[in-house]
C-alpha cells in the first residue's frame, strides 16, 4: 500500500511538472536562449552557404531569406546551378532537374507557400498575432533526448482545392529549450502524404544569435538530405535579379 502511494505521488509530481511549464514559457526561454526577440525582429535578411550532401554524394548549397519573404535554394551540382523554391514576392519557381529549365510553381503551390512568408525569422515569432495556436503535448523522449513537444497549427492550406489543417510538431530540449526535431506530414509533390521529419544540431553563434548549422531531412523514417551549413550572413546585400524568374530559359529551344 505504501508503494503505491508512493508510485502514485511520483507520477503526480512528474505530471505538475509537465503542467508547471506552459508553452509559451518554453518559447520564452528559447527566444531567450537563443539571443532574444529583439535581436530577431532586427534581423532583414539571412544567407548561407555549406555543402549538401544526398546519397553519399555532397555539393555546394546557398540559401538566402529575406523578411520580406523573397528567397531562394541554391545547389552547384557538376558545375550547374539549380535553384529551388526560388521566391521573388510574386512567383514561386524551380529549376527542373531533367530539362534544366526554369518552371514556375501553380496557383495552389504559390499561394501555400505566400502563406508562409511571413514566418521569418521564426514560425513562433507574434504567433497570435499570425492566427497560429500553439500546444504543449507534455514531455517526449526524440533521438535519445528528453524534450518538450509542442504542436504549432499555422493557417491552413489548400490541397487538391481544398483547405487542409498545416500542423507541426516541434520537439524542445528541455535542457537548452531549442527544437531538435520538427515532424509534419508533406502536402504536395512526389513525397505527399508522406511524413517528414527534420533534425537540427550544431547551434552556432553569429552576430550573438545562434542558429542550427546541421540539419537533416527525413521522409517515412528514410534520410534523403543533409546540410552542414560553413558560414551565414546576417543581414546581407542581395542583387533583386537572384530571385527573378529567368524568362530567357524557357523561351530557348
Amino acid at each position: 500500500m505504501i508503494r503505491l502511494k508512493i508510485a502514485l505521488l511520483f507520477i503526480a509530481c512528474a505530471t505538475l511538472s509537465v503542467q508547471a511549464q506552459t508553452a509559451d514559457e518554453i518559447l520564452d526561454n528559447y527566444f531567450e536562449n537563443i539571443g532574444g526577440k529583439e535581436s530577431l525582429n532586427s534581423l532583414n535578411g539571412m544567407k548561407m552557404k555549406g555543402v549538401g550532401k544526398q546519397q553519399n554524394f555532397e555539393f555546394p548549397i546557398e540559401i538566402v531569406q529575406m523578411k520580406d519573404g523573397r528567397q531562394y535554394f541554391s545547389a552547384d551540382i557538376q558545375g550547374k546551378q539549380l535553384k529551388q523554391q526560388v521566391f521573388d514576392g510574386t512567383v514561386l519557381w524551380s529549376t527542373n532537374f531533367m530539362t534544366m529549365k526554369a518552371e514556375k510553381s501553380d496557383a495552389e503551390q504559390t499561394a501555400n507557400f505566400k502563406l508562409n512568408t511571413n514566418d521569418f525569422p521564426d514560425s513562433f515569432m507574434d504567433y497570435k498575432e499570425k492566427g497560429y495556436t500553439v500546444e504543449l503535448l507534455g514531455k517526449e523522449t526524440m533521438d535519445g533526448a528528453e524534450t518538450f513537444k509542442i504542436k504549432l497549427v499555422k493557417e491552413p492550406l489548400m490541397v487538391d482545392g481544398k483547405e487542409e489543417d498545416d500542423i507541426s510538431f516541434y520537439y524542445f530540449d528541455t535542457e537548452n529549450f531549442v527544437p531538435i526535431v520538427v515532424e509534419s506530414k508533406i502536402t504536395t509533390g512526389p513525397a505527399k502524404g508522406k511524413s517528414s521529419k527534420s533534425t537540427m544540431s550544431d547551434y552556432q553563434e553569429v552576430d550573438g544569435i545562434y542558429f542550427p548549422f546541421s540539419t537533416s531531412q527525413y521522409i517515412d523514417g528514410n534520410l534523403v538530405f543533409t546540410m552542414e551549413m560553413e558560414n551565414m550572413e546576417l543581414n546581407p546585400e542581395v542583387d533583386d535579379a537572384v530571385f527573378a524568374f529567368p524568362e530567357q530559359m524557357t523561351e530557348e529551344k
